[in-house]
């Protein structure tokens, strides 16, 4: 009844509720499709790109002529799916190391007290006002050679993955979470005898599931969409990731529009598998979110 009265009161707002019900529903089913050709339109125009055939490799048409696997067949051919295993190696490892990261740089912010803790905060905070291209420079010195180890990352995928290892929307969105538990479970916790990690572990994560599937679907997001870390890192083609190699196919006058749009479509697909994978949680995590606010 709820949906209805909701569903009722946004076509008055739209206009469908006055007038010829005829025109009224002819103008919904106007506007419904243009909303559709707005989002579902270019993953259409992918779909029948990248599985499309044209004699002319500069040319688009959204009208499939016969769906084949030539475009994928010649992608590979030029290495796309060598990259692909890359992205998803730094993707794997990193968004690992990001999720540790932040969990417990959050549980440190959020359940405990100590001195310059706002400051921290505020660091943390403060380097998502820094652009990528501003930290380019300092990034790739400090690869070239780390401090206090003097190891050169540069051409390895440790040196992919560590710049992404810490995250401040993961360790934001944690802290907000990992805030709001109830210090009546912690404390009665610690009077069953349950010990600092116990404590971490067994009460404080598992309340914050929600935000770990937000926390994981921003964060490969992030990390899958990166272009010039590896740029900076990879020092031959064989080490590149899936977003500078699309990069390579544009350039290729070889290859034509529809290989170049099979693999944005490979591109496309891991991003899509993360998302169903934590839809329940990320869903939850927002709502509760919202509801806080």
């Amino acid at each position: 009844m709820r949906t209805r009265e909701d569903s009722t009161g946004l076509h008055t707002v739209l206009g469908f509720g006055r007038g010829h019900p005829a025109l009224a529903r002819l103008a919904k089913a106007a506007v419904y499709a243009a909303i559709v050709a707005v989002f579902a339109g270019p993953l259409l125009a992918l779909l029948f790109g990248a599985f499309g055939h044209t004699t002319e490799p500069t040319r688009f048409s959204l009208v499939p002529n016969g769906l084949r696997l030539t475009n994928f067949e010649i992608a590979a051919e030029r290495g796309v799916l060598r990259y692909l295993v890359n992205s998803l190696v730094v993707v794997g490892f990193g968004l690992l190391l990001q999720i540790t990261v932040s969990v417990l740089a959050a549980y440190a912010l959020a359940r405990k007290r100590f001195r310059g803790s706002a400051l921290a905060m505020f660091a943390i905070l403060s380097t998502m006002m820094l652009p990528d291209e501003v930290l380019a420079i300092p990034l790739s010195v400090v690869l070239s050679d780390l401090p206090l180890l003097h190891v050169n990352l540069i051409g390895t995928y440790a040196g992919m993955v560590l710049p992404v290892g810490a995250w401040a929307v993961s360790i934001l969105v944690m802290t907000e979470f990992m805030r709001d538990v109830p210090v009546t479970m912690e404390e009665a916790a610690r009077i069953d005898g349950a010990g600092e990690l116990r404590v971490f572990w067994s009460v404080i994560l598992p309340t914050c599931r929600p935000a770990l599937g937000v926390a994981g679907v921003f964060g490969f997001t992030m990390i899958w969409d990166q272009y010039l870390l590896p740029l900076i890192v990879a020092r031959e083609a064989t080490q590149f990731t899936l977003p500078i190699a699309l990069r390579t196919l544009r350039a290729d006058d070889q290859v034509g529009l529809g290989v170049l749009l099979a693999g944005a479509l490979l591109a496309l697909l891991p991003s899509v598998v993360a998302f169903l994978l934590f839809q329940r949680q990320f869903t939850s995590g927002l709502t509760t979110e919202a509801f806080k606010r």
